[in-house]
């Protein structure tokens, strides 16, 4: 086994994580400070470029993938991330301080989110790939829930109300430029170092997928929530989960199979049901008490921690 190769992989896999995340965050800083210059309503730049934009790197990775024919890296990635953000990041921020749901995210965004992700686990049930014209059907669905979210936004005073610019357009433009070569140039150094480290340690691309490369490429969600948490901003951390989980299956898998099919590993189901499972559980939650409390927090946090623990034990 070369050890010094794995070792530099491990340095080039941290540094890949690094440019992703500083990536993402110059990226939405630049792109929500355009959007307060243009005057786009903040309701929307939250549910939107926010979402996008913590969702760069799982779509950088995923689309990377996809180019280079390693379609199962796509799919375990956005599995892995979606997990991530429900179980481990609306656990942990429940555990901390509870979270209350807007009727909005009850009514809209909850269950398009358990819309969506039925939609993707029947594609996969039924022809065992996603294909590329179920990919454009995903981004149309996608493209379609934006196109709502804009007509809804104009009607409701609240949303009318947008923050200062805090930087000039310049400097947004260079923040957000950086910020997507950062995520470009990471989601290269990640892939190429998790697919060597994996074939290395003997380890399958789904498990790296669904574990290492899902966990680092979520981090940004991790750090923004955390960070909304401390501010008090409990809304953020939601509206920026369920943003982000329906970005990786809408944008991320769409724009993935639509550039080539990406077919199904069928040791994998037991992931995509846990995911659709843990989607529905995480949507009952929310509705039963319009809150995500430290009872559900628990709960939430110890399915992940069995979940990676399954995981790696499978294996």
């Amino acid at each position: 086994m070369d050890f010094v190769g794995i070792a530099i992989q491990f340095a080039l896999l941290i540094i890949g994580f690094v440019l992703l995340i500083k990536g993402s965050d110059f990226f939405v800083d630049g792109s929500s400070n355009i959007a307060s210059i243009l005057k786009v309503p903040t309701l929307i730049v939250g549910l939107t470029i926010v979402a996008f934009g913590t969702s760069a790197p799982e779509a950088a990775v995923s689309i990377t993938s996809s180019l280079a024919g390693s379609n199962a890296l796509a799919l375990s990635n956005v599995i892995g991330s979606n997990l991530f953000n429900m179980l481990l990041i609306i656990g942990l921020c429940a555990l901390l301080n509870e979270l209350k749901i807007t009727k909005q995210v009850l009514n809209l965004d909850l269950p398009f989110l358990v819309f969506l992700t039925g939609v993707l686990t029947a594609f996969i049930l039924f022809g065992w790939q996603i294909t590329q014209i179920e990919g454009i059907i995903l981004l149309i669905l996608i493209i379609s829930y934006i196109t709502y979210l804009v007509y809804d936004a104009r009607k409701s005073k609240e949303s009318k109300i947008v923050e200062k610019p805090k930087m000039g357009a310049i400097r947004s433009i260079i923040y957000i430029v950086g910020g997507v070569a950062g995520i470009i140039i990471g989601a290269d150094l990640v892939v190429d170092s998790a697919s060597y480290i994996a074939m290395a340690l003997g380890m399958s691309e789904t498990l790296v997928g669904l574990t290492i490369v899902a966990i680092g490429t979520s981090l940004p969600e991790l750090v923004t929530s955390l960070t909304a948490l401390r501010k008090g901003e409990n809304q953020l951390i939601i509206g920026n989960v369920i943003g982000s989980n329906i970005f990786n299956i809408s944008m991320v898998l769409g724009s993935s199979s639509a550039i080539s099919p990406i077919i199904i590993n069928p040791n994998m189901l037991p992931d995509i049901v846990l995911m659709f499972g843990v989607t529905i559980l995480f949507f009952i939650f929310g509705k039963t008490q319009s809150k995500y409390d430290k009872k559900e927090g628990f709960i939430l946090v110890a399915l992940f921690i069995t979940y990676m623990a399954f995981a790696i034990l499978r294996n």
